[in-house]
């Protein structure tokens, strides 16, 4: 049930995201290619929000905006990765020993 509800989210942000990049003038399929570069719910309504707020006056604009978001994204898991790791090798140094 909950995976049904992520999916309506995900989904209305994607057509919410395709609809901003048709307002400014772009095709559709525009819309589409940089959702799925985007991937998330919240990629896409964060790219939403730059496209409603920014108003970019090009293409170019918005595929660096879309590259920017996924770069953030991609740190920010490599981020949970490394403090994951950390607090493992933590955990496994902290554990109780019998001699």
């Amino acid at each position: 049930m909950a995976d049904a509800l992520e999916r309506k989210r995900k989904e209305a942000a994607r057509a919410e995201l395709i609809a901003a990049i048709e307002e400014l003038g772009y095709p559709g399929e525009f819309g589409e290619v940089i959702a799925a570069e985007l991937g998330g719910e919240k990629s896409m309504r964060r790219m939403t929000a730059y496209l409603r707020g920014a108003n970019p006056q090009s293409p170019e604009e918005i595929a660096d905006e879309m590259l920017a978001i996924v770069e953030q994204r991609r740190r920010w898991v490599e981020q949970k990765v490394s403090e994951h790791a950390n607090a493992s090798i933590t955990a496994f140094y902290n554990r109780s020993r019998e001699d």
